[in-house]
């Protein structure tokens, strides 16, 4: 795996994957940036919840779990002391679909909390991470 980081200006850098995607990370106005983008902390949380969400999605669909939707909130601190690194994380999943069964999400949620979702396993070894969910069913409108 590969990326590159570029510095565009002020505090704004452009981080380009190797898949060929890219985003604009910037810094808060008080460190010299002028917010254009997503802060690099902020992208860190934001991939383990997306590494975590694409988990839990593909181990439900592979059951054949009626998913229609998975949303991660994700709560984080971090110390106060350099290097800031995030010392507690939450993740508060919201699963949604039709007959969804508690045990099989609670399942899956693990699965990747303890062995596929190398993002939030890497973060772990400096933060405390808890996880809950919700399940929202999903019914048929009878109109």
């Amino acid at each position: 795996m590969k990326a590159r980081v570029k510095w565009v200006e002020g505090m704004s850098f452009l981080g380009e994957s190797g898949s060929g995607h890219t985003f604009l990370m910037d810094g808060a106005p008080e460190a010299g940036g002028r917010n254009l983008g997503v802060r690099p902390m902020e992208a860190m949380l934001m991939a383990a919840g997306g590494c975590t969400a694409f988990d839990i999605v593909m181990m439900l669909k592979k059951s054949r779990a009626d998913i229609t939707d998975c949303v991660v909130e994700l709560q984080a601190e971090r110390a106060t002391q350099d290097p800031k690194v995030f010392t507690r994380i939450h993740f508060h999943f919201v699963v949604t679909g039709r007959g969804l069964k508690p045990e099989q999400v609670e399942r899956v949620i693990h699965l990747s909390a303890e062995k596929y979702c190398s993002a939030s396993i890497m973060l772990g070894k400096t933060a405390e991470i808890t996880h809950d969910y919700k399940i929202c069913e999903v019914t048929v409108d009878p109109a």
